[in-house]
C-alpha cells in the first residue's frame, strides 16, 4: 500500500507546486487571470487544478503564503546595527524579491486581501517594528510617533511602491529605499547619503552612520 501511495503523493505535491509556479507567472502578467489561464500554464485541466485548490481565491492565498515565507526569511537576514542601514537593506532586499512577482505582490496587497497578507507577514512586521523601536531609542528614526505607527507608515510607503511603480523601472530599488526611509523620518539629505552608500557597495553592507547618542540622552 505504501509503495503505491508514495508515488501518488509525490505526483500530487509536484502538481501543486507546478500550479503555484504557474500562478505566480500568470498573475505577474495579469493580476485578473482566470483559473483556466492558470491551469493552462500549469499544463493541467481545470478539473485537475480543482483537485488541489477549491477556487481562485485559494490559489491566490497560497501564492501569498509562499511569498510571505520568503519575505519573512529575508527579514531575518537583516542584522545591521544601525537602524537606518537595517531599514535601507530591508527595503532593498524585499523589493528585489517583490519585483520578480510584482503584479502578484500587488495583488496580495489589494484592499480585499491585505488583512490576510498582514497576518502572513507578521514576522516581517515584527522585525520592522523592532528596527523602528531601536531607531527611535537611538534618536536616528522619527520619535514623534510610537514605533509601531512608524512601522505602519513604512509599510504603507512600501505598499505604494509595489502597487504603483513599474518593476522594470531602473531606479525602482532606490525608490523603495527612499520611500521607506522617508516614512521613518529621515530627511532627503540623509536618505540620499544612505542611497549613495548602497550604490557604492550594491549588495555589500552599507557603511554604518555615526549614531547620535546625545539625542538619546536628551530624549
Amino acid at each position: 500500500m505504501s509503495t503505491v501511495s508514495t508515488p501518488r503523493r509525490r505526483d500530487a505535491e509536484e502538481n501543486r507546486a507546478g500550479i503555484l509556479t504557474a500562478a505566480v507567472g500568470v498573475l505577474a502578467s495579469d493580476p485578473a487571470a482566470s483559473v483556466d489561464a492558470i491551469a493552462r500554464a500549469a499544463g493541467l485541466s481545470r478539473r485537475a487544478l480543482y483537485g488541489h485548490f477549491e477556487d481562485r481565491d485559494a490559489i491566490v492565498a497560497a501564492v501569498i503564503a509562499a511569498g510571505a515565507e520568503k519575505f519573512n526569511a529575508i527579514a531575518e537576514t537583516v542584522q545591521d546595527d544601525d537602524p537606518r542601514a537595517a531599514l535601507a537593506h530591508l527595503a532593498a532586499a524585499l523589493w528585489a524579491q517583490a519585483r520578480h512577482v510584482h503584479a502578484a505582490a500587488a495583488l496580495a496587497l489589494n484592499e480585499r486581501l491585505v488583512a490576510d497578507t498582514a497576518e502572513a507577514i507578521q514576522p516581517l512586521r515584527q522585525r520592522l517594528i523592532e528596527i523602528c523601536e531601536r531607531g527611535a531609542d537611538r534618536g536616528v528614526l522619527r520619535q514623534d510617533l510610537p514605533p509601531h505607527l512608524t512601522a505602519r507608515l513604512v509599510e504603507e510607503a512600501a505598499r505604494g511602491v509595489i502597487t504603483h511603480v513599474d518593476s522594470d523601472e531602473a531606479d525602482a530599488t532606490r525608490l523603495a529605499m527612499r520611500a521607506a526611509l522617508s516614512a521613518a523620518g529621515l530627511s532627503w539629505q540623509e536618505v540620499d547619503a544612505l542611497v549613495r552608500e548602497y550604490d557604492a557597495g550594491e549588495s555589500a553592507v552599507v557603511a554604518p552612520f555615526p549614531i547620535d547618542t546625545e539625542s538619546k540622552d536628551r530624549a
